[in-house]
């Protein structure tokens, strides 16, 4: 095995003072080993699995399954029949935090959403009466619409356009609006797959500084009592508990939520209620998460009417298209 890089040492010293922490770590990312696919039931899960499927972990959701190794889910007919979305294990334990939304949620919009996980999941747990899923990549639109579509994820509609422009013309609109947050992806190392330069500082505060930029243009469409669900694929704490800590400093009505389910995987870099795995866990190649609340209460203004569902998805996509040869609705 080759030797890691200084950056990578830098990091892992970062992450773990336990020396033998240190070298899991760094072995997991050098050495990359195959993690166990998971699925996501978009359907009625059915009594008797056509896969093979491992205990389930005790924060599981019951319509996941952990597949056991060597299995191929993307290849089985029912993939192809929308019944089920393949997703990383990673992605299900960063998504579980929306489980301890308590309230019904009537519109979730999903920030950065292709290929589409984290909105599948939202539709899924929480039965929303309406779905957005905003894409910023143009060139990543397709795989997010074929998803949604071929899941029958219903009724949804996908966006295309910067943060910036929903915190200026939609307000408060939402009550769970996700950031699955761009960011230099580190874990691709423990998949065996190439991140470039992912452990650079130059890298890493670019980052950080976009995050910063997303997570507080979507605070400002989170409505009152709404929540706001943060999360990456990363390792760096600059991109993680640092992005928090920035947030809640300069939006004091959101309060991060405290998961009791995920209590064993509380960071340990903060005493602020947020959870990662590590790839030396073994339950996949890594995440970051934490679910924040709005604690503001809009006492002047009543639930909103069901129209009004109607009026935000129309104002949504009037938004999405005007100057623009983009197809959204799905």
């Amino acid at each position: 095995m080759e030797k890691p890089s200084n950056l990578l040492l830098k990091v892992s010293r970062r992450l773990f003072a336990n020396l033998d922490e240190q070298e899991k770590f760094i072995e997991a990312l050098m050495n990359p080993q195959p993690f166990s696919p998971s699925i996501l039931w978009c359907q009625e899960k059915p009594d008797i699995s056509p896969l093979t499927v491992q205990t389930p972990t005790a924060w599981q959701p019951q319509f996941i399954d952990r597949l056991s190794l060597g299995e191929k889910p993307g290849k089985h007919p029912l993939h192809e029949k929308g019944y089920f979305y393949c997703l990383d294990f990673s992605s299900v334990f960063a998504a579980t935090t929306l489980l301890a939304i308590p309230e019904s949620v009537r519109l979730v919009f999903d920030m950065c959403a292709a290929p589409g996980g984290k909105s599948i999941f939202a539709w899924k747990a929480l039965k929303p009466e309406l779905l957005i899923s905003n894409e910023v990549i143009g060139k990543r639109l397709g795989m997010l619409i074929s998803n949604l579509k071929r899941c029958q994820v219903s009724p949804s509609a996908v966006v295309n356009r910067d943060s910036s422009i929903f915190a200026e013309m939609f307000p408060g609109s939402s009550n769970l609006v996700i950031v699955d947050a761009p960011c230099t992806g580190q874990s691709l190392l423990a998949k065996g797959e190439k991140a470039p330069g992912c452990f650079h500082p130059t890298a890493i505060n670019k980052s950080a500084n976009r995050q910063k930029r997303i997570i507080a243009n979507s605070a400002k469409i989170v409505s009152p009592q709404g929540y706001l669900a943060y999360m990456t694929c990363t390792y760096s704490p600059e991109e993680n508990e640092q992005v928090c800590e920035w947030f809640l400093e300069r939006f004091p009505s959101f309060k991060a939520i405290e998961i009791s389910n995920l209590a064993k995987y509380q960071s340990h870099l903060t005493t602020m209620p947020c959870y990662r795995i590590f790839p030396q866990d073994r339950l996949g190649a890594g995440a970051f998460t934490v679910l924040f609340k709005n604690t503001n209460e809009d006492e002047d203004e009543d639930e909103p009417k069901e129209a009004d569902l109607n009026t935000i998805s129309s104002l949504y996509i009037y938004q999405n298209l005007k100057n623009s040869n983009s197809i959204m609705s799905v």
